[in-house]
């Protein structure tokens, strides 16, 4: 009669074994043949379908992030490569929204190659620059695991308005201000401290309750609602935003700055600071973080090297995989 022992590393081979082939039948199937032209984000939508509505889609995302989770820890240079190439495109769209005419290109040369772009403003170079910057620090923040505060905030936002409007970064707005094309009115500047100190006292009141998602969408939009600072509102909020995710666990979103997609994240930021429904905000934003959480597991899923890694993932989409011809 078998020992358990033998029993339980007889069971942990035939899971590496089988978790061995599965990774292989997706990667040949998906990855390098022809003969069947199921795309990732096909394959993805099969077995993640996008819900309807908001309350369903929060669990799916939990099961996402396991999915990402079960290739944790990532190869240090695949992650490296992959932040390096994610947060250019973050940068790049989180400026676009703002007005920033840099290319994905030129920001990559600004940030990557410290390169001058001809006929582009100096403002525009350093907030490539800054945003980036800002990205560095907050994947730091998230990696010490550090307490979310205003000080910290407002640290961020000094980051973003860094050289371009330097007694304003850091520093709540000491004016009144109008934001183009919304029909939300921002509060005045003497009511700023106030409501930033009320939005933090919801934070820890909800930070361990609400679902991740949830929580980084709605910081987001109190905070633009204040609209606390002079400039770089938007970035810095933005930027808030993906550092609660990722304390959690879940990928930056990267909110696109092309037009439609643009009017679409306006329009319901107007409709939770006029009206009071978040759920439109909410559900946008957490389409993003989908979106995002597809786009790693399609990068981890595919190149891997040594021990394999992925069984959850792998367990999910095996039913789904074409069948060999």
């Amino acid at each position: 009669m078998k020992s358990v022992e033998t029993l339980n590393t007889s069971t942990e081979a035939q899971s590496a074994s089988d978790l061995l082939e599965t990774q292989k039948v997706f990667i040949e199937r998906i990855f390098k043949t022809l003969h069947h032209p199921m795309d990732l984000q096909t394959l993805f939508d099969r077995v993640f379908p996008l819900e309807s509505d908001l309350p369903a889609m929060l669990p799916q995302l939990s099961e996402l992030k396991k999915c990402l989770d079960s290739f944790r820890p990532l190869d240090p240079d695949q992650l490296a490569n992959l932040q390096s190439a994610w947060d250019t495109e973050y940068t790049y769209e989180s400026n676009r929204i703002e007005g920033n005419t840099l290319t994905l290109q030129e920001t990559h040369l600004v940030i990557a190659k410290g390169m001058t772009i001809d006929g582009k403003s100096i403002d525009e170079h350093l907030e490539a620059r800054n945003h980036q910057e800002a990205i560095f620090y907050v994947r730091e923040l998230a990696q010490k695991e550090t307490v979310l505060t205003e000080y910290i905030l407002n640290s961020i936002h000094s980051i973003v308005l860094s050289g371009i409007r330097p007694r304003d970064a850091g520093v709540y707005r000491r004016q009144e201000v109008m934001i183009t094309g919304a029909n939300h009115k921002p509060p005045q500047q003497y009511l700023v401290p106030k409501l930033m100190e009320d939005i933090f006292i919801w934070y820890n009141e909800n930070k361990d309750t609400l679902h991740p998602v949830l929580l980084a969408a709605d910081m987001h939009e109190k905070v633009v609602k204040v609209h606390p600072w002079i400039d770089g509102n938007g970035r810095t909020s933005r930027l808030l935003m993906n550092l609660i995710l990722l304390q959690h666990g879940y990928p930056i979103a990267r909110v696109s700055g092309e037009n439609k997609a643009r009017l679409a994240y306006y329009n319901a930021l107007d409709a939770a600071q006029m009206g009071n429904d978040n759920e439109p905000f909410q559900r946008l934003i957490a389409e993003y973080v989908r979106k995002s959480l597809f786009e790693y597991l399609a990068m981890v899923s595919g190149s891997q090297q040594g021990e394999p890694k992925g069984s959850y993932f792998f367990e999910q989409i095996k039913p789904f995989l074409p069948v060999k011809e």
